[in-house]
């Protein structure tokens, strides 16, 4: 029986991925954890964890005999350029005590699979743009990014030199109905969709025409537990698998939202998040992922926006206008 820890439970992957996983494995299998004093969002069960702390984890990790990490906890772009030491030492002072934990218990006997996400922030403005490889230049230019791109090599390195069976994600910008926007570039994905249901125009912070991949959290939540439960002899990329999911603009997105609200009014005003955007993938190619675990996205822009207004029509009343 597997016994697993998401630490970052309270985050936006790991509020829904929690809930999955209680489905999957029940619901006391599943650790929550996050630096916060409670959970955020019921789980059953719930530890506080720093993930800096890595004699707090061990001490979690052996309570509970894990067998799976899903380390999410990180300090994302936009939030991240505001506070880029606080960024570097969060995102990956985090994963190596993660992969160390992992490490020792492996010697041990006591073997500890673990997900650590990445991000297309991995990629940068000399990364072909369309269809970007599984492989290929990578030449971020935020501290995000950088830590990413470092964490997928420390990744593959600890798989190789120690064997931990490690597994990641190049997370697109992840679209949720369950949580606010958290501080991203692709959150004007979410934003937008506030504002629309309170009857307000969107001032969006890219341009019109910035094309960048995204990922409806469904099918967000399944590839992360399809990557996990795959054979690991069928898994031939240990830094991290491009995902894709669906590609669209503000223009695009708005479009859509209009063909169920004709009222909705968007305006352009970008700001510094419109440079870290266009240094990121329009689209991604994720064949490696599709041949060594099936990987399929299921989602489209309809289906998306669709189940967005449905869904966010109740959290949109009373949320505060900065969000």
């Amino acid at each position: 029986m597997e016994k697993i820890l998401v630490i970052g439970a309270n985050g936006q992957i790991g509020s829904e991925l929690v809930e999955a996983l209680a489905l999957q494995h029940g619901a006391d299998n599943v650790v929550a954890a996050d630096i916060s004093p409670a959970s955020l969002y019921g789980a059953k069960v719930y530890e506080i964890i720093d993930v800096l702390n890595a004699a707090r984890i061990s001490e979690v990790i052996e309570q509970y005999n894990v067998t799976q990490v899903y380390q999410l906890a990180a300090l994302l772009s936009a939030t991240g350029e505001k506070a880029p030491l606080k960024a570097w030492e969060l995102n990956m002072d985090g994963l190596l005590n993660i992969l160390e934990i992992a490490r020792i218990r492996g010697e041990a006997g006591k073997p500890l699979k673990v997900f650590w996400p990445s991000s297309i922030a991995a990629f940068g403005p000399n990364t072909p743009p369309v269809n970007t490889p599984q492989y290929t230049v990578m030449d971020p230019s935020t501290i995000y990014g950088i830590s990413k791109l470092a964490g997928e090599r420390l990744c593959e390195y600890y798989f190789e030199k120690y064997g931990v069976d490690v597994r990641s994600i190049r997370y697109p910008g992840i679209i949720s109905y369950k949580s606010p926007p958290g501080g991203g570039t692709t959150d004007y994905a979410i934003a937008i969709f506030h504002s629309a249901l309170r009857g307000e125009s969107y001032e969006c912070f890219l341009e019109a025409e910035t094309t960048l991949p995204m990922i409806y959290m469904p099918d967000a939540i399944r590839a992360t537990i399809s990557l996990m439960d795959a054979d690991a002899t069928k898994l031939s990329v240990r830094s991290s698998y491009n995902v894709a999911g669906l590609s669209f603009n503000p223009r695009e997105l708005a479009a859509a939202i209009k063909q169920n609200l004709p009222a909705f009014e968007i305006h352009y005003a970008p700001d510094s998040r419109q440079a870290i955007a266009a240094s990121w993938p329009q689209s991604l190619d994720d064949s490696q992922a599709q041949k060594d675990w099936k990987w399929q996205a299921n989602i489209g822009l309809d289906a998306l926006v669709a189940d967005m207004l449905k869904n966010i029509t109740v959290a949109a009343k009373g949320l505060d206008k900065a969000a």
